[in-house]
This record gives C-alpha cells, structure tokens and sequence, in this order.
C-alpha cells in the first residue's frame, strides 16, 4: 500500500467547510468554482475484466467519463489503476468487457490499430514512469506528439523541402503555444534529460496536450513532486480542463489533489471497484475507508 495513502484528518476524510491546505486548494479554489458545464457520457467502460496469467487485474470493471469533467482512479498500490489507463487507450485488450469512446467499440480491432485510432479519435496519455527523448529538446519532444496531424510522410518530412516545411512552420507554431503556455519558454532548447523532474514533467503534458486530445489520461502525473512543483502542476490541469475543454482522467496518490480537482471519483482496490461518486461521496463511503485505512467492519 503507498505510503502516500491518506489518513484521517487528512483532505481525504476533511470535514466540508474546511480550509483546504493541500497544493491543488492553493493553486485553485477548484474546478467546481470555474463554472464549466459537464456534458453527455464520452467513454465508457463495461464490465471490464482482465487477467494477467491467473492474477485478475480487474474484475468487472464499470463506470463512465462525462465531457470536460475531471474523472479521477484512486486506489492502493496494486489496485488496477494503470491497467484501467491501459484498457482505455487501447495498449491492453480485457478478457471481457468493452470500452466505448463516443459511442464507438473497440473490442474488434487488433492492439495496433486500436491503440492508433483511439489517439486519432483524440485520446493521449501521459505516463507514470517518464518516456521522453532525453537527448533531444523540449521543442522536438512536444513535436513528437504532432506526428499524428501531419499528412505529409517521413521522406517529406526527412528531406525538408516543399510542403513539408510550410506544414512543420505550422505545427511549430502550435508547440511554441503549448510551451508558452506550461511556462517553459526559457527550456524550449533545452534537451529534456538537463531538466529537473519537474520541468520533465511538464515536458510530457505538453507533448500529449501537442495532440490536441479530447480526453486526456494523466497516470500519476505529480508523482515525486515537491509541493511547488505540485501547486504548478494542479494549475495546469485545471486551466486545460477550463480554458480547452480537455476531458481528464486522472490517476494520483495524492488524495488531497483528487479531492480538490476531480468532479467524480473511482475507487478501485485490487481489481474491484468499491467506490465511485463525488469527492464527498467517496469521503463518506465505508469500503473505501476500510480499503485505505485497513479499518475493521
């Protein structure tokens, strides 16, 4: 179980009406004060199971993502969260279950195909342990993340001449905004494995915001920050949600986060889901307290 997992007095058991201390309150009042409107159902899952040899990972798993909500997993170490991310974005494919994005199954398409028409149907994720290109720099590594929205093909690309430059001045374009607005413009040279953690971080949002997503996966995305860099961090999520109407899955161990930006909460323990409401439902519900507190019936 992580050593983050809250206790009581923390944001997690907070009585309503207390003052939050926690560096989501600090960067944010919360995405309920930014007055966005959620809309319909945009993913789906059903009955998600999926098994690794004779370990389930998930054992029927349900719930739904409502358009430009922050739609938090929580759970100990060796809940299932990851897996969950992983079913959705296509990597994983259940033993049973399906997940449905804007009304459409992917269950009949191989891994490769699914994994590249979920990301063309807008679907990007950050990830827990840093995948970034640490020899190149910010600049090229958010261009990554625009590979998907350029027509023209690697020779093009590769010789840089004709509508392949008109097309990369495009796309540059779009990245310099992405790094204007994560607040890196004095790094944008800078190859990514000099940056501190933090930064690098940062440097990973930016390269999944560079594909202009519809729903955003985030798995742990302050993990070993410092409580700066978090308040940092808090900040952006919810100005992607408010200011592009990102949708946000999100995955965090830090309890007082999930509670001050997530409009509906999860709760998964050991494969199972034991929870799923607002943060003051989820507060309130027994399982859960007994899944992160270890407490007797």
């Amino acid at each position: 179980m992580s050593a983050t997992i809250a206790a009581p007095g923390s944001a997690l058991f907070q009585e309503a009406g207390a003052q939050p201390s926690t560096p989501a309150a600090v960067a944010s009042s919360g995405s309920a004060a930014t007055g966005r409107r959620i809309g319909d159902v945009i993913l789906e899952a059903r009955g998600i199971t999926l098994s690794f040899g004779g370990v389930k990972a998930l054992n029927d798993i349900s719930f739904d993502v409502r358009e430009h909500e922050i739609r938090a997993i929580i759970g100990p170490n060796g809940a299932g969260k990851s897996s969950m991310l992983n079913c959705i974005n296509g990597v994983y494919q259940p033993q049973q279950g399906s997940v449905m994005f804007r009304g459409q199954d992917m269950r009949k398409l191989s891994p490769r195909v699914r994994l590249r028409r979920m990301a063309e149907m807008g679907v990007a994720r950050t990830f827990q342990n840093l995948a970034l290109f640490k020899g190149m720099s910010v600049l090229d590594n958010i261009m990554t993340g625009r590979n998907l929205r350029m027509k023209r093909n690697l020779l093009w690309q590769a010789l840089r001449v004709g509508p392949a430059v008109q097309e990369e001045i495009v796309h540059r374009e779009k990245v310099e905004r992405i790094i204007d607005f994560l607040e890196i413009q004095a790094h944008r040279k800078t190859p990514v494995g000099g940056l501190p953690y933090g930064l690098q971080k940062r440097v990973d949002l930016g390269r999944a915001l560079a594909m202009e997503p519809k729903v955003l996966l985030l798995d742990e995305p302050m993990a070993g920050m410092n409580v700066e860099e978090k308040q940092d961090m808090c900040r952006f999520i919810l100005d992607v949600n408010d200011e592009f109407g990102t949708t946000i899955v999100l995955i965090e161990h830090d309890m007082g986060v999930v509670m001050d930006i997530s409009d509906r909460v999860v709760v998964l323990d050991y494969g199972r889901k034991i929870g799923d409401g607002t943060p003051d439902e989820v507060r309130a519900n027994p399982e859960v307290i007994r899944a992160y507190l270890g407490a007797g019936e």
